[in-house]
């Protein structure tokens, strides 16, 4: 497979996304775009289109948009990935998000990847620095704390960054074993 038959789209707020986006175009040695910038002739250019976005307030954040254009080229390969503040060790968590984002049909025919960033306060909107606030003060108010109660309210504290480009692994070996099949 052509590298220019590839591109990733990503969609990033505080930055994480467009800095995994990066990692994974510079690994497949391909194009790299920000969403607020793709348009249906785009895509039509691409046989295997790699969307990255970012889990907010438990939902994949653009995904919606960005599935009705993917529906407009059915010869393209969609690849997802969702960045966000659970570490990859916490699988339940994860697999629980992907199957209350994605339907069963999604599940299986959609290749899906999930990579840990972290938080970042001083680039998130007024709007999710509040709500951010809001569940803090829940957790602490909280009388009977479970230890994911307790391991959550360490974690919103303050901004981090948990990424690494170990996280871009199975996404990449998963392509490259699937090109290698075909070509």
């Amino acid at each position: 497979m052509n590298s220019n038959d590839r591109i990733v789209i990503y969609r990033s707020k505080t930055g994480f996304t467009k800095r995994y986006a990066k990692m994974i175009a510079a690994e497949l040695q391909c194009a790299f775009v920000d969403y607020k910038e793709v348009k249906a002739k785009t895509l039509s250019q691409y046989h295997t289109i790699i969307f990255g976005t970012h889990a907010h307030a438990g939902m994949i954040d653009g995904y919606q948009k960005l599935k009705k254009l993917f529906g407009q080229h059915t010869s393209s390969r969609i690849i997802l990935f969702v960045t966000g503040a659970t570490p990859n060790a916490d699988t339940d968590v994860i697999k629980s998000f992907w199957s209350q984002n994605l339907t069963a049909q999604e599940l299986v025919e959609i290749p899906h990847f999930y990579m840990q960033s972290g938080l970042c306060y001083e680039e998130m909107s007024l709007m999710d620095r509040m709500m951010m606030k809001v569940v803090a003060r829940m957790i602490k108010n909280k009388k009977d704390k479970s230890p994911q109660d307790i391991a959550f309210e360490q974690a919103i504290k303050s901004s981090y960054d948990i990424s690494s480009k170990i996280y871009i692994e199975p996404l990449i070996t998963y392509l490259k074993t699937i090109e290698s099949k075909k070509g």
